[in-house]
């Protein structure tokens, strides 16, 4: 495994601390699973540690989500109550960070999803999550895009407004102060 994948120690232990207490203070999100099994499951992929780690340090503050029993996978989702902070401001993907000529963003949402190891958001994710609370209500989220949306230019965000979820598209290039991505990851 590449040190590039591998947290220190130091900081190993001070995420893992994070998140279960992050685990114990939000119980309605994870009815029923243990952090005892999903510390175990961090412990043999580290690798996926340092994913989280990246989705901490970004302002997602990671917690897990759901249990898939037949894969023996854990979920995890970024529920910080806005976008992540250090992920704003970004168009959607390579293509379209590509396509602008002026006023480039400093990356894309599925770029740095990508390099940090995880997954942005379906449309269906970001309904499943906004039913543990209410996200976005003052930002907006990019969210993973159907091709034939995208091979037209466009894409798809979401948000919490007016005590319900919004999703609704831009053109694939743009970008919002307020405007970020959130992840998914498998564990």
């Amino acid at each position: 495994m590449s040190n590039k994948l591998k947290l220190p120690q130091e900081r190993s232990e001070e995420l893992l601390g994070i998140l279960k207490n992050r685990f114990a203070k939000n119980m309605d999100r994870h009815k029923g699973l243990s952090w005892d099994k999903i510390q175990q499951k961090l412990a043999a992929k580290p690798e996926k540690l340092w994913t989280l780690d990246e989705m901490e340090v970004t302002g997602g503050e990671p917690d897990v989500v759901g249990y898939n029993e037949a894969k023996d996978e854990y979920t995890f989702f970024d529920c910080s109550a806005e976008t992540p902070k250090g992920r704003r401001s970004i168009c959607y993907d390579p293509e379209a960070l590509e396509s602008r000529k002026e006023h480039k963003p400093k990356h894309s949402a599925i770029g740095m999803a990508a390099e940090m190891g995880i997954e942005i958001l379906t449309e269906e994710e970001y309904h499943q999550l906004q039913q543990l609370g209410n996200f976005d209500a003052k930002t907006s989220s990019w969210l993973a895009t159907p091709p034939e949306v995208r091979k037209l230019g466009g894409a798809i965000f979401g948000d919490w407004r007016f005590g319900r979820v919004f999703i609704y598209h831009n053109g694939a290039e743009s970008y919002y102060a307020a405007r970020g991505f959130r992840g998914s990851l498998k564990v």
